[in-house]
């Protein structure tokens, strides 16, 4: 038996209302699973997804060990809900980078730029939102978020291209997209282009000029 399949302390269904923060005050049902959670990312971001456990995130929001099973069954479960917390801001984030630009080349800039910076600036949530991606069907009442992200993409893409093109080129293009940013993000992080980013004036400049490459507005036809 591990610490992550049943809590050591005895549960008391009445322990998650006299579950306390910090400043002593006792947190309420929702609340104490928005701690739970926002602690798990403080700890995800100082030490790494391996040093995420219920006990840990427990100890980092000064909570009972017990606490937290009233709201994750398991570890896997606290992995999904970080994640899943990750994939709503990223989605709102590409998302507001969608709506202040015009459809096209602007558009995958913007939208790409949002992604890429995203990635650097939480880079273990990132890395987490991939290695959760497994769980998916195990919480469909939740995972609707990491849904609107692929379709965030086609819609960005597919408006960059000709009408004549079919459905096919414009999954495919998202595809081709989101992969480039996928790409970039990691990129992006060697210390070796740094010269190369200072040429061009910085790092968004330099994710600006990448992504700038990316069109797919008018490309011929491949050949059969």
């Amino acid at each position: 038996m591990t610490d992550e399949e049943t809590p050591q302390d005895p549960v008391d269904p009445a322990s998650t209302k006299a579950a306390k923060g910090a400043d002593g005050r006792p947190y309420h049902h929702g609340d104490l699973q928005r701690a739970l959670v926002e602690a798990g990312r403080r700890l995800l971001e100082r030490e790494g997804s391996a040093a995420l456990s219920l006990r840990a995130v427990a100890r980092e929001a000064g909570v009972s060990a017990a606490a937290p099973y009233h709201h994750f069954k398991d570890r896997a479960a606290l992995l999904y809900a970080i994640a899943h917390e990750g994939n709503v801001a990223l989605n709102e984030t590409m998302k507001t980078a969608f709506e202040a630009s015009s459809p096209g080349r602007e558009r995958i800039i913007a939208v790409g730029v949002a992604y890429v910076e995203f990635a650097l600036q939480n880079p273990a949530l990132y890395r987490l939102m991939f290695e959760t991606t497994r769980l998916y069907d195990h919480y469909p009442d939740t995972s609707e978020a990491e849904g609107e992200i692929p379709r965030l993409m086609a819609s960005t893409f597919g408006a960059s291209m000709p009408a004549r093109k079919s459905d096919m080129d414009r999954h495919l293009a998202a595809m081709a997209g989101w992969s480039m940013f996928r790409g970039l993000a990691e990129v992006a992080q060697f210390r070796t282009l740094k010269p190369f980013k200072g040429l061009l004036g910085g790092e968004r400049a330099f994710l600006e000029a990448v992504l700038g490459r990316l069109d797919f507005s008018d490309r011929p036809e491949p050949e059969s």
